[in-house]
């Protein structure tokens, strides 16, 4: 009786563990940023796949953390920007190589699929494909400031009322500015040092004409939608969103250059449904899947012939925010350097503590 007993525990316990893993095989588990999976697609992508969603909603440094936790476990697929792909996986290794042989290419823009695979090739290996792009630069009520360049936050006659972030693209944004180039010191730590010294003086300078250092989007919002603030350095789709309630609040690309990002797809380490992960980056290249992500992002996909089915209203915004020059002179954020964060911290520390 008792081995009876034992057997049929056992045979539960067996039923359970296959049912558990069955469960796993049609679950993806999504890692991403808030907006990129807006509920009416991922309904769609259940019903047309048969996998079960589970969303969790993050960022780059929060990926990174959750990541490097767990040795690249608990997720089958993230997104983080493709700066933030090879410096992480070459001091933790998180990610997984991409089977480029899953992936239906064609749905892709070619020049920004070649591009992202370069910046996320690590010892001749594939760890991120795009997805989701835009950029920072100036966000400007143009009827109290006149406002064309970083620096310009900084003009006495705008005190108390510009705002940052307290954040590595402020550093860089400034350093464009005062006529170098950020990124070609990746590879010299004591020069980029040396730049970031520079760039830390120039932002303790100007901490006096800052309102505040923003650290969530609604309260640059709402500073900008009171005239509290004046002019900002912000994101592309925070300026549009403020310009379809105020005509006169524009997201302008700086002289020296709007700073430009790619959200990619990328495949943890320990993932355990490769195989979800490949259908839900496929279903999202399609260009009518595509137009409605970025109508929920707010920003362009990488997804080949989406942009023709985007909102009207936004391709204008966007047309005029970036004219050919300016879009020509976006500094596309390159892979981060392990080590490089810790240089910028140390001046984005001396900056909040100073008077």
């Amino acid at each position: 009786m008792k081995f009876q007993r034992t057997l049929a525990a056992a045979g539960v316990l067996a039923f359970g563990l296959a049912g558990s893993a069955f469960a796993q095989e049609k679950t993806l588990r999504l890692l991403t940023w808030a907006d990129y999976a807006p509920a009416d697609i991922v309904a769609q992508f259940e019903k047309e796949s048969g996998y079960k969603v589970e969303l969790t909603l993050s960022n780059n440094e929060e990926m990174i953390s959750k990541l490097r936790a767990t040795g690249g476990a608990g997720f089958d697929l993230a997104q983080p920007s493709q700066d933030r792909i090879t410096g992480p996986q070459q001091e933790f290794q998180i990610y997984k190589p991409m089977d480029l042989g899953k992936l239906k290419a064609d749905l892709f823009i070619p020049s920004m699929l070649a591009a992202t695979k370069k910046n996320t090739t690590l010892n001749g290996k594939v760890y991120g494909l795009p997805h989701i792009w835009g950029t920072d630069g100036l966000v400007v009520n143009t009827k109290l400031a006149k406002i064309s360049n970083y620096p310009d936050l900084c003009k006495a006659e705008y005190k108390g009322k510009t705002a940052v972030r307290l954040k590595r693209p402020t550093l860089l944004a400034f350093a464009f500015a005062s006529g170098k180039d950020p990124f070609a010191l990746y590879g010299n730590p004591k020069a980029y040092t040396a730049l970031m010294d520079e760039v830390g003086k120039t932002m303790i300078a100007c901490k006096g004409n800052l309102k505040f250092f923003w650290d969530n989007k609604d309260q640059l919002l709402n500073g900008m939608r009171t005239d509290e603030i004046v002019g900002a350095m912000m994101w592309d789709t925070g300026g549009w969103k403020l310009n379809n309630d105020k005509a006169e609040v524009q997201f302008i690309a700086p002289k020296s250059g709007a700073l430009g990002w790619i959200d990619t797809f990328a495949i943890p380490a320990k993932g355990k449904n490769d195989a979800a992960a490949y259908a839900w980056i496929n279903f999202n290249m399609r260009p009518e899947i595509a137009a409605k992500v970025a109508g929920s992002a707010g920003n362009f996909t990488a997804s080949k012939g989406a942009d023709q089915l985007m909102d009207a209203k936004l391709k204008a915004q966007f047309a005029a925010s970036f004219p050919p020059a300016a879009l020509s002179n976006v500094k596309w954020y390159p892979a981060v350097p392990a080590g490089l964060e810790e240089i910028e911290g140390r001046i984005l520390d001396r900056i909040k503590a100073a008077n």
